[in-house]
């Protein structure tokens, strides 16, 4: 599988979003999935599912070393003893020592963020982490978490699709060499029935989602689209082998709208578009 790497982070291209599987299903899918050939698993503590994704995990026969896992600590655990503890919690359920990338779910306005980031990199000196980063940080976010880190932020994990328009925030984190992980990349289930994207499908053999996911691999930007339905799951890892032309790149491109943004919950920032 194509590899994105970012400060020495080796991350697969694509991956497999959890958020909503719970308890058998998640175990089922997660096993299926690495089965399938998925090497990348996305949860949080916040999912309520890691205990079920180690189970899965476990369940698929894969070794440690085969598989990359994040997880992610939720703003209300942005003081330093809640973060650790947190971690903690996370690295018992997931049953693992380390996690691959542990990043800040969101952040909290109330918390200083170099106490957060202080945390982050605590867990990355003390093992519990091979890597970290951020999630849902915008330009100014992003600027002043790589100010106060003392340890390489490698991805920021936000919502990316073609109907969102997030030129901005992946633009800063290019500047910081740091990865992007698009979350919602199908825009919670509207871009499969999206008319430009059934059209270019129709040329290379795919369907929409393929194009809508393929669109963010081409950009090196690694989606971790969210199914429990095994024939999604094929077919969301099955988008590379073509090439979009820049003709179709830009017409996806101008897809974006004023109300692509689908996640925008009251502890949100202040979003850059």
């Amino acid at each position: 599988m194509k590899i994105i790497e970012a400060h020495g982070a080796k991350i697969p291209a694509i991956g497999l979003g959890t958020m909503t599987l719970k308890d058998d299903k998640c175990v089922e899918v997660v096993a299926q999935a690495i089965k399938d050939g998925y090497r990348h698993i996305d949860t949080a503590e916040r999912y309520g599912n890691e205990k079920a994704v180690g189970d899965g995990l476990r369940a698929s026969g894969a070794k440690r070393d085969d598989f990359f896992v994040t997880t992610k600590v939720y703003w209300t655990d942005a003081k330093p003893d809640d973060f650790m503890r947190t971690v903690e919690n996370s690295l018992r359920s997931l049953d693992v020592s380390d996690v691959d990338l542990l990043l800040i779910h969101w952040p909290n306005p109330n918390v200083p963020l170099a106490e957060t980031v202080g945390a982050l990199c605590k867990a990355k000196r003390e093992g519990m982490t091979r890597h970290i980063g951020v999630a849902n940080f915008t330009t100014a976010l992003l600027e002043e978490a790589n100010h106060v880190t003392k340890e390489p932020l490698v991805n920021n994990q936000i919502e990316v699709h073609p109907y969102l328009d997030q030129t901005k925030v992946i633009a800063a984190c290019r500047k910081f060499g740091m990865a992007v992980t698009a979350y919602c990349p199908l825009g919670r289930g509207r871009l499969p029935s999206d008319e430009t994207l059934a059209r270019i499908g129709e040329e290379h053999g795919k369907s929409p989602s393929q194009v809508a996911l393929h669109w963010l691999v081409q950009q090196d930007i690694v989606p971790i689209p969210r199914t429990g339905n095994p024939e999604h799951l094929a077919e969301n890892l099955d988008v590379f082998g073509f090439t979009l032309s820049d003709d179709e790149m830009a017409k996806i491109a101008a897809l974006k709208r004023p109300d692509g943004r689908g996640t925008n919950p009251p502890h949100s920032p202040k979003w850059d578009s």
